[in-house]
């Protein structure tokens, strides 16, 4: 590879970086007013008082939350884009979601903003 080569690619790289459409997962400030639109999910029971990737235990009373990006500690408000009804809650978790699915509530938090029957419902967070 030339010169001109590792420049032009390093130039690209670079280019690349500053396209990035999420911030730095380094701190929850980086990330504020960050948004996405998608579904929303909640813990089922038995995970109550599991451990969860923040290594505290998963309080489905707590209005806590699983991201696959967000820094835990950053404060989400999540809103159910039927009724518009709100609730913010602290990411502490990681998850492995299916397509669409963008947050794991608990449970208390869920039943904030919706019907813990409809299973899923869709929403907008936005880092706080």
């Amino acid at each position: 590879m030339t010169t001109r080569q590792k420049g032009l690619l390093a130039s690209l790289c670079l280019l690349l970086a500053a396209c990035s459409s999420q911030p730095d997962a380094g701190s929850a400030g980086n990330w504020r007013g960050y948004t996405q639109t998608g579904l929303a999910s909640y813990y089922a029971d038995r995970y109550h008082n599991k451990r969860t990737a923040s290594g505290e235990p998963y309080q489905r009373h707590a209005n806590t939350a699983a991201h696959m990006t967000l820094p835990f500690g950053a404060l989400v408000r999540v809103t159910n884009l039927a009724n518009d009804k709100s609730v913010v809650v602290r990411v502490n978790d990681r998850g492995n979601f299916p397509r669409g699915r963008i947050i794991d509530l608990s449970r208390a938090a869920f039943s904030a903003i919706g019907n813990p029957r409809s299973g899923l419902i869709k929403v907008r967070i936005e880092v706080l």
